[in-house]
């Protein structure tokens, strides 16, 4: 129940913020945000850059699933076109999650045959059950291939790095550097694992705290 409750706060918190700029489609583009994790909603609520970017991207979603369902019946020049279409839209709709594998889970969902791309974008929750399956999935690939290669590695961190820093600043602004810093001498499937799980997050944030402290 309690869930329930909550949902239908943020889902009128949310429609309220939507309903201004977005008339028509208010109540599809709440339903498709609400199916993200209560986590980010209660960030988008507080970040309003970050809830304008959610609803244009679910906004495309919804105007390329109708494109779509014309395209279908279409050229196979227009096909391949869509694809393109696709994959950018199945980006933006995948890079909401925060995985830190945008690109590489995006790749993963586009081997399948195109009715199946079309269904994750028009279904934000089958899309979620699909993005934690790849993830899952790109978990084991990272523990077999550890030493690889470096320096896609190094990308990587960087892209963790940035990743983590921003949701460190909104827990400590001060420190958000220095704790940033020590995190990120952690393993690679550690740093995705509290990027996946904020109370993981907020628990590693408060020891390095802990630590910063006892160094001053």
């Amino acid at each position: 129940m309690d869930k329930e409750d909550d949902l239908e706060t943020l889902g009128e918190q949310l429609y309220s913020l939507i309903y201004p700029k977005h008339k028509e489609n208010a109540a599809k583009l709440t339903g498709m945000l609400l199916e993200l994790p209560v986590a980010v909603l209660s960030q988008m609520l507080q970040d309003e850059a970050m809830l304008t970017a959610a609803v244009e991207k679910a906004l495309r979603a919804l105007q390329l699933a109708l494109k779509s369902s014309e395209v279908a019946r279409g050229d196979e020049d227009d096909v391949s076109e869509a694809s393109d279409s696709l994959g950018d839209q199945l980006f933006e709709l995948v890079d909401v999650y925060r995985t830190g594998h945008s690109q590489k889970i995006t790749g993963m969902l586009l081997e399948q045959q195109k009715e199946a791309v079309l269904q994750l974008l028009s279904d934000p929750k089958l899309l979620e059950e699909h993005v934690n399956l790849a993830l899952k999935t790109l978990k084991e690939q990272n523990i077999e291939e550890t030493d690889l290669s470096d320096t896609s590695e190094a990308d990587e961190t960087d892209r963790l790095g940035e990743k983590l820093f921003s949701l460190v600043e909104q827990v400590d602004p001060l420190h958000a550097n220095d704790i940033t810093g020590m995190l990120l001498e952690m393993d690679s499937s550690s740093l995705h694992q509290l990027l996946a799980d904020r109370a993981k997050l907020d628990v590693a944030v408060k020891k390095a705290q802990a630590a910063l402290g006892s160094e001053s």
